[in-house]
């Protein structure tokens, strides 16, 4: 395996509104050693599970104004940094990066963790991850909370469903959505990324300088940002994509998943638009359910509507 680098501790002192203490667990994924996985683990110990998922380009730093709300209610919150994000180790190599390995080095942590009775709550690639893991270990889920997410299958069916075309058609073409190219396209020619771009450009409020750089925090070097670059080239396109049959084969377990499935998406993210239908139609468990829209939230609806996202699943968690 290529180098690994950690970023810094001293790169996280002082966040604003981020005054939770680190933690760690050794994590494996087929190909490549073991890895230092980051996570917080917030609430009373005995308490039922929160297992909090990002997606690209942020970290657990999302979820500072919902875990206060979840702990309040008497829930334990796990909240992981994928491998390459955050806290945690990042492969400096982009190519030891894979949508499979993302599963699994989450799967470990969740089995390492022996966490049971789990919320799930995804948003961004947390979904297409956190649901691959709930698929390899059903048992360990009570319910979920899907916010702002989608599952990759290039699926033809979803032709005209979604706002953000993402599907086979025919044979042997697919339809995509111009700016999911143009995004996925800047990710792998721009000379550095940085996080706070993206998060400042897919809110509805203003977000402080301050609150901006804590985003970048885990990014000293370019050489830190192999994991948040590949994540996007992860993406499938075509339903020849390795992810993309993972993707179907999620998709087959979450149509038999019939625990609690609520969606809670914003109403402002032309990004995932139109999966929260998709999910309340195919999964058993979503039918009949109080889904919610968040009013005046973007993409990262745990920027804008953090509290009012944390009250969802602490009422999910009490009533189901």
């Amino acid at each position: 395996m290529s180098d690994v680098l950690r970023t810094p501790d001293d790169r996280f002192d002082g966040l604003p509104d981020f005054p939770f203490a680190p933690h760690y667990a050794e994590v494996v994924a087929d190909g490549v050693p073991p890895l230092r996985m980051h996570y917080l683990d917030e609430g009373p110990a005995d308490g039922p599970v929160a297992l909090l998922l990002h997606g690209q380009p942020t970290w657990s730093y999302l979820y500072r104004k919902v875990v206060p709300v979840l702990v309040a209610a008497g829930v334990r919150v796990v909240a992981p940094d994928n491998i390459g994000f955050g806290r945690s180790d990042k492969p400096a190599r982009p190519t030891d990066y894979t949508f499979a390995r993302h599963v699994a080095w989450t799967r470990s942590l969740v089995t390492g963790l022996d966490l049971r009775d789990v919320t799930l709550v995804a948003q961004d690639w947390g979904g297409p991850i956190g649901f691959s893991v709930l698929a390899a270990e059903p048992e360990r889920f009570a319910r979920v909370v899907a916010a702002n997410t989608i599952l990759h299958t290039a699926d033809p069916a979803l032709a005209d469903r979604l706002t953000w075309a993402v599907h086979g058609s025919g044979d042997s073409r697919v339809v995509v959505e111009e700016a999911l190219l143009d995004y996925l396209l800047h990710t792998q020619r721009a000379p550095e990324l940085r996080a706070s771009d993206f998060v400042g450009a897919a809110t509805v409020a203003p977000v402080s300088a301050e609150v901006l750089a804590a985003y970048d925090a885990p990014y000293p070097s370019v050489e830190h940002t192999s994991g948040l670059r590949q994540m996007t080239a992860l993406l499938p396109l075509t339903r020849n994509d390795p992810g993309a049959r993972i993707g179907r084969r999620t998709m087959r377990a979450l149509e038999e998943f019939d625990r609690p499935f609520v969606t809670a998406y914003s109403d402002g993210d032309p990004a995932t638009r139109g999966w929260d239908a998709v999910f309340q139609e195919r999964v058993p468990g979503a039918r009949g359910r109080s889904h919610v829209t968040i009013a005046g939230a973007g993409h990262f609806l745990q920027e804008d509507a953090g509290a009012e996202l944390g009250r969802v699943v602490a009422e999910v968690i009490a009533t189901t």
